[in-house]
């Protein structure tokens, strides 16, 4: 499985502890993103990197970092396609694969602690989309986008 990471300035630091984290379980990474935790980098440049590695099939799911994890969140939702889910524990990342298939995760570096994330990035990548139930709403989510997505 490929993954594309990126993150802005605040998310610089957990982005690398995150990144190692991938590399440890196998997975190739795409990284991305501000060049460090002090040089200023748009949380917006970050999403649309990860968000269209994802759309292009670059990448098969993307993990997105800012300082909150609301704007780069915003961001990749800006892209037909994508499911960003805006995640603060395990819980919340294993809820949006089975329920939301969602493809890309984000959270807060300045919100978040590694520990946390870390578990949100196994449970986000150990848990199986359910389908079902879940397929239809799935379904109704990219039939939105195809009305207001021109």
């Amino acid at each position: 499985m490929v993954v594309s990471i990126a993150s802005d300035h605040a998310g610089y630091d957990l982005r690398m502890t995150v990144k190692k984290h991938l590399e440890e379980m196998g997975l190739e990474v795409i990284d991305g993103g501000a060049v460090s935790a002090t040089e200023a980098f748009s949380y917006v440049e970050a999403g649309k990197k990860v968000a269209t590695d994802v759309v292009s099939g670059k990448a098969d799911r993307g993990i997105a970092i800012c300082g909150t994890g609301i704007g780069i969140s915003i961001v990749c939702n800006k892209f037909k396609g994508i499911r960003c889910a805006l995640c603060h524990d395990a819980y919340t990342a294993r809820m949006c694969r089975q329920h939301n298939d969602a493809n890309v995760i984000a959270f807060g570096g300045r919100v978040i602690g590694s520990a946390v994330a870390l578990g949100m990035i196994d449970a986000f990548f150990e848990e199986e989309f359910a389908a079902g139930r879940h397929a239809v709403r799935v379904g109704d989510i990219s039939s939105i986008e195809e009305v207001n997505f021109k």
